[in-house]
Formats: C-alpha cells, structure tokens, sequence
C-alpha cells in the first residue's frame, strides 16, 4: 500500500491505494487520457517519500514536492505529463562545517555538522533516524547534497539529504505538555483563544470571512523560526494571488522577506485528488524535519476540507462504505493521525522544537455541523469560529468571541501570571462575562431599543462596544495595530475595564449616564492603540480619566 508505481510509456506517477488478491488499484498524480489497458507499469520499491536537506526553505512547490518554478523551466507554464523534478537542487554545493570529529560516537538525530541556509536559519546535518555508529571519516568544505560527507566504521555513508516517507511520523523522544503560549501579536487570539506553542487550531469559516489572510497574519507574526504553508486544493485564481504576496511580505524580525523562513506547498483544486491528499503529508514531514533540528515551526493548512473532499473521492473509487455525508468512515481517524504530529517535543538529540497546525476548515455554507468541522474540532484544542456578520460589518480579526474556544487556558495560566501580569487571567475573564451579558441585552434591545433598558445595563453595552471596537478589533494592515505585544493587550483591557469601575462608581453617586458616556478620556482610549511608544499617552488619558470622573456630578 502506498507504494509509487510508473504508469505507461511516460512514467506518470501513481501510487497504490488498494489490493485484492493479485490485483493493484493505483491512483494517478497527473491526467490519465490516453492511457489505455496493456501499458506497462513499473514498481519503484518505495512510497512517496520527502527530500530533505538544504534548498527546501524559500521553495514553493506542488502537492508531490515538485518545485514549480523547475517545472516552468522544464515545461513552459502547462505541466507535462510525467515530468520528475527533484525537490532538492542536487547540483548546488552547500558548504558544510562539521561539529563531530573522527573517533566520535553518533546517535540518531545527531548534528554532525551546519549548513548555512538562509540568513538566520542554520541547516543542522543530522544522523538519520536509525543510524548510528563511529565516525570514521568527516569532510569539510562545499559539497553536493547527494555527495558523502561522513562515513561511519561500519561503512555507512552519510550525504547531506535524507529520504523520509511522508505518511510515517518521524520520531522525538518526549512529547512535552503544552505550557507555552504561541505569541500571535493578535489580541482577540493571545487574550482570549490562547493557542499553545506545539499546539493544534482550526479556523473553520464560510467564503470571504479572512481565512487566508488570518494564516497570513499568523505566519508573519508568529513567534516561531519557520512557516510551512500548504494550499490544498484551493482555487487556482486564490493560490496564485498568494504565490504572488506571500514573497512581497516583510519579515519583521530582519526586515526581509518572510519567504526566506517560510516554504510553500502549491496544490490547487484542478490537480489529481491522490496529489491533493498527499500534500498534508509532504507539509508536516518538512515541519518535522526543521522541528527535528530544534526549530519552531508552524504549519498552516488551507484547507482541510479540500484535502477531506479528495479522501471521499479516493473512498468512493475503491467502493469502501460511506461514512456521513459520502466521507469515508475513518476520516476522523485521518485527521486525527494527522492532527497527531503537532507537539513540542524534546527531540533525538535532546533540543526542544516544536510544531504549531492551524488547519483552515471551509464548512460548506457556513455550516459548522457538517462532518469535517465536527471531526476536526473533536481533535484540535482551539476553534477560532469566523462569523460572516463580523466580516460584513467590517471587523476584522472576524473571530467571534461567544462561538470560539481554547481549552489550553488553564495550561497556559501559569505562563502569563509569570511572564505578563498576575491579573491577566481575572481581566480577561471579566471582559468575557461582560460581553456574555452584552449578547443578552443586544436581543432585548432588538425589541425596545437601548434607551428602555436601565442605566446600569446601557453603561455595560457601553462597555462591551469599547471592548469589541477598541480591544477586539485589529487592522492587518495598519503599521501599529497589525502586531500588539502582551503588555500592550493588558494594558488596554485594564484600562477599558478601569473605565468601568469609574463609570459605574459614578452612576452610584447618581451622575446620569449621559454624563458618563460624554467623558473625553473614553474616545481618547481608543486611539491609544494606533500609538507604538503608547504608555506616556496611555498614562495620560488614565490620569485625565480620573479627573473627570473625581469632578463629575
């Protein structure tokens, strides 16, 4: 099972998805017209397998690990048929400097020497998994990835490249708790819908509510050392607008281009379903490859709807019994396996890396009831829902708060007490029980208007507005307000719910809520966040709130 096979005189890539007795059913990668019974098929011996080693980051390549600008140069912008490029240059030498000397002893996962691949990113030559020994000879100097660079006293060889198949995980030694946060720079998701560093997401959300430009926004500010993008089966015109931006985007850390960190997986909606379903797989063996050498790394998938949609066209060929909706029966298992490779994890050689999923699920019609969406969400430990309504009203991050959920919080509370303020916890929780209670009165205020509602009640939609508008509400595309620090988020929660303790403190002193709702300093809070260098400003609209609020009457 799984193995690749070459079918016809063009050698068109397949691989078996199933066996009854002497009979093999393959799925092709590419178009099968003019194929016909009687062609040839020849093994390979091997399945679908990863090429790793230096030249994968800045590559965007196609679901099977084919780099699509090598595809162009060969074929001109249509793909031939049974066209195999390597994913790997193996004619570029890299210059390798060795950590290990002869007479050392190599374990598995090992660094036995450096590549340098990017500007901040050192490539770690590690032993392959299984493979240990004595060194015997280790070379210095530039070389091809393919060219021996270590020889054991066994005789093993070891080049700079590695083969891994990508349906098997590769191994770590020890899964470690989820106890450190992923720092999004996004308020709505650090102060609320928390995700864990090695943890696992989904944004499920109906067309157009910012799906793409949410995992654009987490890959550029994310605090992790590499980003994997897989496309999986999404619409030519979308993938080529992204293969067109996720270039031109700006790494903040370095002021380059993020590309230079970041790998792309291009499979697009009219290639062959078993490429589509291959392409998750080909993503998390490259995300575990850098995690292996002690990187960060997060994996976007968009979407896994499209990659689900290709399972139940592979099912439905093999005649395998449906599942709800026509999706196979082990789908949920799937995404779980899947869903599974996520961790922060002590690695072979004893580093700690990690993997971040966030899985994009595209629920037809919005419809979050729909079997990938349940399944998914049965697995992942964070839901950012996106609502159509938000995104008509223009807000951005359209993260609704009442529908989404992270159930790392209480993993993650220690961290945040340490590292950010003791009270982030308490803040955060009174700001979500005060827009609970705001989605309450919006639906008696639907049927008599704000101004039948007591004062108190129309001080707590006050509230909740200036929370949802100024706090919630994050522009991707303002210079400031795209990335806002821990420190920040606290500062201007406290500073909103501040606002309320003077405001309702003042009502109880009889001041009318007209008064209340006039106060300068609340408008001038808003803007607070467009500032970078905010705490003298901030400092300064809290001061004169309280001035206001002591000579109110």
């Amino acid at each position: 099972m799984y193995d690749l096979v070459l079918v016809g005189e063009e050698g068109l890539m397949s691989e078996i998805i199933g066996i009854a007795g002497d009979k093999h059913v393959i799925q092709v990668y590419e178009d099968t017209a003019g194929v016909k019974p009687g062609e040839p098929v020849k093994e390979t011996g091997a399945p679908l397998v990863a090429q790793l080693g230096p030249g994968i980051l800045t590559s965007i390549y196609d679901g099977i690990q084919r780099p699509l600008p090598q595809l162009v140069e060969a074929s001109g912008n249509f793909i031939s048929r049974g066209l195999f490029v390597d994913g790997i240059d193996h004619k570029k030498k890299w210059e390798f400097t060795p950590v290990v000397k002869k007479g050392d002893k190599v374990e598995p996962g090992q660094t036995i020497g450096t590549v340098q691949e990017q500007l901040l990113i050192k490539h770690k030559i590690m032993v392959p998994p299984g493979k240990r020994g004595t060194v015997k000879e280790i070379k210095s100097g530039n070389f091809t990835v393919e060219e021996t660079i270590c020889v054991l006293e066994d005789g093993t060889e070891l080049p700079m490249i590695q083969y891994w198949p990508v349906r098997r995980a590769r191994p770590s030694r020890i899964k470690q708790a989820p106890t450190i946060p992923l720092r999004t720079g996004q308020r709505v998701i650090d102060g609320f819908f928390s995700l864990a560093k090695g943890g696992t997401a989904a944004i499920p959300g109906g067309f157009g509510t910012g799906k793409t430009v949410m995992q654009q926004t987490l890959s550029k500010w994310s605090d992790v050392d590499i980003v994997v993008y897989v496309g999986c089966g999404e619409r030519g015109n979308e993938m080529a607008d992204l293969l067109h931006e996720f270039p031109e985007l700006v790494d903040p850390r370095t002021n380059r281009p993020l590309m230079e960190r970041s790998i792309v997986y291009a499979n697009t909606s009219n290639m062959p379903v078993a490429a589509r379903e291959a392409s998750i797989y080909t993503g998390i063996t490259t995300a575990e490859y850098y995690r292996d050498m002690g990187y960060d790394v997060m994996m976007t998938a968009d979407s896994t709807s499209r990659w689900a949609e290709a399972m139940r066209e592979l099912s439905s060929r093999l005649e395998e019994m449906p599942g709800e909706e026509g999706y196979p029966a082990y789908l949920g298992a799937r995404l779980a396996d899947f869903y599974e490779r996520s961790g922060r994890v002590t690695t072979l050689e004893g580093t700690e890396g990690s993997i971040s999923i966030v899985g994009a699920v595209s629920p037809p019609g919005g419809d979050f009831t729909e079997p990938v969406t349940q399944n998914t969400l049965r697995i992942t430990k964070v839901f950012w829902a996106l609502d159509s309504k938000l995104t008509q009203r223009r807000h951005f991050p359209s993260i609704n708060w009442l529908d989404s959920y992270s159930l790392y919080d209480l993993a993650l509370e220690p961290w945040f007490v340490e590292n950010v303020s003791p009270d982030w916890n308490k803040n955060k929780r009174r700001a979500m029980e005060i827009l609970q209670e705001n989605a309450e009165l919006e639906e008696i205020v639907m049927l008599v208007g704000s101004d039948a509602l007591p004062e108190d009640q129309q001080l707590t939609l006050e509230v909740a507005r200036m929370i949802i508008n100024f706090w919630l509400a994050q522009s991707a595309f303002h210079p400031v307000d795209t990335f806002c620090p821990y420190k920040k988020q606290f500062d201007l929660l406290k500073a909103i719910l501040s606002f309320r303790d003077h405001a309702f403190e003042a009502l109880a002193r009889g001041v009318p809520t007209d008064v209340i709702l006039g106060t300068p300093s609340k408008d001038a809070l808003a803007k607070v966040r467009l500032i970078e260098d905010y705490e003298p400003e901030l400092s300064r609209v809290l001061a004169q709130m309280e001035s206001e609020f002591k000579t109110m009457s």
